[in-house]
């Protein structure tokens, strides 16, 4: 059976790539597997059939035969684990791919979010720049913890990993922003993994979604 994944019917992205069913669109052209996607509006994510492949109301959802997956971490370790092309066949290797799958979407995801939630949610408050200020410094701590462990590395532990796939995917969060142009090797880092074919094919599906929804990208 073909793979069915879910995606934002119109994006608040504005097809720039950064919802979450794009980690996993990466990982299945990485996989060379095919799948079909399912747009679900807000309102539909809200709806009996929605909450019962995805609890919390978000997207992707993944489905394959009697399985139904939610979360994209997982839905990316269940496709690198099932198909070639995304962890190494050593053991050890293999084991540390994922542990780079964890570490990108527990640590440096939610200080990365916690910054967007300051700024679209909070921006109005008296104490704002304060607490924008303390969430950058943190940030600022696992961007340099980070650029110190990749050095002058192609990726993060010899080859292209499903690691990999995650780590660029939560960094492009805070592409174009002062915080990450700090760390030119961690720039880099983005840009080689912008310019694998198997994310280039994924960014072109999610962004045709946008443009057909929102007439050629004029809002």
């Amino acid at each position: 059976m073909t793979i069915t994944i879910t995606a934002f019917e119109r994006s608040p992205d504005r097809g720039r790539g950064l919802a979450r069913d794009m980690r996993v669109r990466w990982a299945l052209e990485e996989a060379a597997q095919p799948y079909e996607v399912r747009l679900v509006s807000f309102q539909a994510m809200r709806e009996p059939a929605h909450l019962a492949l995805q609890p919390f109301g978000q997207i992707p959802t993944y489905e394959d035969g009697d399985l139904a997956l939610f979360e994209s971490g997982a839905i990316v370790l269940h496709i690198a684990s099932h198909y070639a092309g995304l962890l190494p066949d050593d053991k050890n290797a293999r084991a540390r791919a994922i542990a780079w799958i964890f570490a990108a979407v527990s640590t440096m995801e939610p200080v990365i979010v916690d910054r967007e939630t300051a700024r679209f949610e909070e921006g109005k408050e008296s104490w704002y720049e304060e607490r924008l200020a303390h969430v950058e410094r943190r940030i600022r701590k696992r961007l340099g913890e980070l650029s110190a462990r990749l050095g002058d590395a192609d990726w993060l532990d010899g080859q292209f990993t499903a690691g990999d796939l995650q780590m660029i995917s939560v960094l492009l969060r805070l592409e174009g922003s002062s915080l990450l142009e700090e760390y030119p090797n961690l720039c880099a880092y983005i840009a080689r993994g912008k310019e694998r074919p198997a994310y280039q094919r994924a960014f072109e599906a999610q962004k045709a979604v946008f443009l057909a929804v929102s007439g050629g990208g004029q809002s």
